[in-house]
């Protein structure tokens, strides 16, 4: 089984949220509709970045390294793995 480690911005909060999952759509949809208690006072959430890793544990590793990143280097690492950039736009709005 494949995941997905993913960055979500919030304008709303002006926050970026990290996880990883099975399956993205759902996740995604949990997150908006305030499904995921944790995240449901920054609707709505805007996917910006993801990449899929061959295991939980890849995913989990990956994901640890992320959140553990200051908002400078989350954008940083955004820009510099921008394979999985999803909205390179909103990404060049949000401020370091």
């Amino acid at each position: 089984m494949t995941y997905h480690v993913y960055i979500l911005y919030s304008p709303k909060l002006n926050r970026f949220y990290v996880g990883y999952t099975s399956n993205i759509d759902r996740r995604i949809g949990e997150h908006n509709t305030g499904k995921s208690t944790y995240t449901s006072s920054g609707i709505p959430w805007s996917l910006l970045w993801t990449i899929i890793k061959p295991s939980f544990r890849a995913a989990e590793d990956l994901e640890f390294k992320l959140k553990n990143l200051s908002r400078a280097r989350k954008i940083k690492f955004m820009r510099k793995y921008n394979v999985g950039i999803h909205d390179l736009d909103l990404l060049d709005r949000i401020i370091p």
